[in-house]
């Protein structure tokens, strides 16, 4: 996509801000940094769709970092 189509049709992100999270990281040890980023759908200059979600990232390897839900049990 050009520029301008960029611009009409796609996904914004802006951060919102950032955070130390508890925990550590599974791979190096480091400590956690979480993001919350809100995101935008837009297609031609219209939104569609808003949503604000929280990213998680360690902050000594960069690694992004997912987090799942629990499992239940029956």
């Amino acid at each position: 996509m050009t520029g301008a189509a960029a611009r009409l049709c796609g996904k914004e992100e802006k951060v919102l801000g950032e955070q130390k999270a508890p925990g550590s990281c599974p791979y190096c040890g480091g400590g956690v940094a979480a993001t919350d980023v809100e995101a935008k759908w837009v297609l031609c200059c219209l939104p569609l769709c808003r949503r604000a979600k929280r990213r998680f990232a360690c902050t000594t390897c960069h690694r992004r970092l997912v987090t799942y839900p629990p499992i239940l049990h029956d």
